[in-house]
Protein backbone atom coordinates (compact mmCIF):
# COMPACT_ATOMS: atom_id res chain seq x y z
CA UNK A 1 0.00 0.00 0.00
CA UNK A 2 1.71 3.36 -0.89
CA UNK A 3 1.52 6.05 1.75
CA UNK A 4 -1.48 7.60 0.65
CA UNK A 5 -3.29 4.98 1.54
CA UNK A 6 -1.49 4.51 4.77
CA UNK A 7 -3.07 8.32 5.29
CA UNK A 8 -6.05 8.51 4.10
CA UNK A 9 -6.67 5.20 6.75
CA UNK A 10 -4.84 7.38 9.74
CA UNK A 11 -6.88 10.75 9.13
CA UNK A 12 -9.63 8.40 9.59
CA UNK A 13 -8.68 7.47 12.65
CA UNK A 14 -7.42 11.42 14.12
CA UNK A 15 -11.01 11.69 12.65
CA UNK A 16 -12.70 9.51 15.33
CA UNK A 17 -10.42 11.05 17.94
CA UNK A 18 -11.42 14.60 17.05
CA UNK A 19 -15.45 13.93 16.81
CA UNK A 20 -15.31 11.62 19.89
CA UNK A 21 -14.22 14.76 21.87
CA UNK A 22 -16.96 17.61 20.38
CA UNK A 23 -19.41 14.88 20.75
CA UNK A 24 -18.63 14.50 24.61
CA UNK A 25 -18.50 10.81 24.22
CA UNK A 26 -15.13 9.89 25.72
CA UNK A 27 -10.77 10.74 25.09
CA UNK A 28 -9.31 11.90 22.45
CA UNK A 29 -8.16 8.47 20.67
CA UNK A 30 -9.20 6.94 17.39
CA UNK A 31 -8.16 3.50 15.65
CA UNK A 32 -8.88 1.79 12.23
CA UNK A 33 -8.26 -1.97 11.58
CA UNK A 34 -7.37 -2.38 7.62
CA UNK A 35 -7.12 -5.24 5.96
CA UNK A 36 -6.40 -5.82 1.82
CA UNK A 37 -6.97 -2.42 1.66
CA UNK A 38 -10.68 -2.10 3.23
CA UNK A 39 -11.60 -0.93 6.78
CA UNK A 40 -12.49 -3.98 8.86
CA UNK A 41 -14.03 -1.72 12.08
CA UNK A 42 -13.16 1.22 13.91
CA UNK A 43 -13.95 2.92 16.99
CA UNK A 44 -13.24 6.01 19.29
CA UNK A 45 -12.35 5.45 23.04
CA UNK A 46 -15.51 4.20 24.88
CA UNK A 47 -14.03 3.92 28.34
CA UNK A 48 -16.51 6.75 29.89
CA UNK A 49 -19.52 5.75 27.78
CA UNK A 50 -19.46 2.13 28.44
CA UNK A 51 -18.18 2.19 32.02
CA UNK A 52 -15.54 0.07 30.63
CA UNK A 53 -11.70 0.58 31.77
CA UNK A 54 -10.59 -1.51 28.26
CA UNK A 55 -13.10 0.12 26.24
CA UNK A 56 -10.00 1.79 24.55
CA UNK A 57 -10.08 2.85 20.98
CA UNK A 58 -7.58 0.21 20.24
CA UNK A 59 -8.92 -2.31 21.55
CA UNK A 60 -12.91 -1.34 20.91
CA UNK A 61 -11.15 -1.99 17.27
CA UNK A 62 -9.79 -5.13 17.29
CA UNK A 63 -13.16 -6.73 19.33
CA UNK A 64 -15.36 -5.30 16.48
CA UNK A 65 -12.66 -6.40 13.61
CA UNK A 66 -12.64 -10.10 15.27
CA UNK A 67 -16.54 -10.29 15.62
CA UNK A 68 -16.62 -9.40 11.88
CA UNK A 69 -14.07 -11.52 10.23
CA UNK A 70 -15.18 -14.22 12.95
CA UNK A 71 -11.48 -15.32 14.17
CA UNK A 72 -9.42 -13.95 17.26
CA UNK A 73 -6.41 -13.68 14.96
CA UNK A 74 -6.05 -10.14 12.62
CA UNK A 75 -3.35 -11.71 11.04
CA UNK A 76 -2.87 -9.60 7.23
CA UNK A 77 -4.26 -6.39 9.41
CA UNK A 78 -3.12 -2.89 10.07
CA UNK A 79 -4.20 -1.22 12.54
CA UNK A 80 -3.97 3.01 12.68
CA UNK A 81 -4.40 4.29 15.65
CA UNK A 82 -4.31 8.23 16.41
CA UNK A 83 -2.29 7.87 19.22
CA UNK A 84 1.01 5.40 20.42
CA UNK A 85 -0.79 2.66 22.18
CA UNK A 86 -0.73 2.33 26.40
CA UNK A 87 0.80 -0.97 27.29
CA UNK A 88 -2.53 -2.57 27.31
CA UNK A 89 -3.34 -2.08 23.94
CA UNK A 90 -0.26 -2.76 22.96
CA UNK A 91 -0.75 -6.18 24.10
CA UNK A 92 -3.81 -6.60 22.60
CA UNK A 93 -2.40 -5.91 19.06
CA UNK A 94 0.43 -8.44 19.48
CA UNK A 95 -2.52 -10.99 20.53
CA UNK A 96 -4.41 -10.31 18.23
CA UNK A 97 -1.17 -10.98 15.71
CA UNK A 98 -1.87 -7.60 13.83
CA UNK A 99 0.96 -7.08 11.51
CA UNK A 100 1.67 -3.39 11.06
CA UNK A 101 0.93 -0.03 14.00
CA UNK A 102 0.98 3.27 12.37
CA UNK A 103 0.65 6.29 15.15
CA UNK A 104 -0.17 9.74 15.41
CA UNK A 105 0.32 11.01 18.79
CA UNK A 106 3.67 10.10 21.00
CA UNK A 107 2.32 8.48 24.23
CA UNK A 108 4.28 11.95 25.46
CA UNK A 109 1.97 13.79 23.84
CA UNK A 110 -0.60 12.03 25.80
CA UNK A 111 0.84 12.40 29.09
CA UNK A 112 1.04 15.73 28.75
CA UNK A 113 -2.69 16.14 28.50
CA UNK A 114 -3.12 13.93 31.77
CA UNK A 115 -3.09 10.32 29.82
CA UNK A 116 0.06 8.90 31.53
CA UNK A 117 0.94 5.34 30.57
CA UNK A 118 4.64 5.51 32.20
CA UNK A 119 3.72 4.64 35.72
CA UNK A 120 2.53 1.12 34.13
CA UNK A 121 5.80 0.71 32.19
CA UNK A 122 7.83 0.99 35.99
CA UNK A 123 5.97 -0.94 37.56
CA UNK A 124 6.63 -3.95 35.12
CA UNK A 125 9.88 -3.66 35.27
CA UNK A 126 9.43 -4.07 39.48
CA UNK A 127 9.46 -7.47 40.99
CA UNK A 128 5.68 -8.31 42.19
CA UNK A 129 6.42 -8.07 45.81
CA UNK A 130 7.57 -3.93 45.01
CA UNK A 131 4.54 -3.11 43.02
CA UNK A 132 2.28 -0.65 44.30
CA UNK A 133 -0.85 -3.05 43.69
CA UNK A 134 -0.80 -6.44 46.14
CA UNK A 135 -0.40 -9.21 43.94
CA UNK A 136 -0.69 -12.32 46.17
CA UNK A 137 -0.62 -15.61 44.64
CA UNK A 138 -3.09 -17.87 46.29
CA UNK A 139 -4.44 -21.85 45.29
CA UNK A 140 -1.74 -22.86 42.62
CA UNK A 141 -2.11 -26.60 43.14
CA UNK A 142 -5.61 -26.24 42.60
CA UNK A 143 -5.15 -23.31 39.73
CA UNK A 144 -3.11 -25.68 38.34
CA UNK A 145 -5.87 -28.63 37.56
CA UNK A 146 -7.13 -26.27 34.21
CA UNK A 147 -3.76 -26.03 32.92
CA UNK A 148 -3.97 -29.95 32.81
CA UNK A 149 -6.97 -30.32 31.15
CA UNK A 150 -6.12 -27.94 29.17
CA UNK A 151 -2.86 -29.80 28.17
CA UNK A 152 -4.63 -33.20 27.94
CA UNK A 153 -7.66 -31.56 25.73
CA UNK A 154 -8.01 -33.11 22.29
CA UNK A 155 -10.12 -30.17 21.50
CA UNK A 156 -8.22 -27.29 22.23
CA UNK A 157 -6.88 -24.60 19.86
CA UNK A 158 -3.68 -22.69 20.43
CA UNK A 159 -3.61 -18.93 19.77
Amino acid sequence: MEMQGHEKFMRIAIELSEQNVKESAGGPFGAVIVKDGVIVASSANKVVQQNDPTAHAEISAIRLACHRLGTHNLEGCIIYTSCEPCPMCLGAIYWAHIDTIYYGNTKADAASIGFDDHFIYLELERPMHQRKLQIIQLLRDEALSAFKLWGNSESKKNY
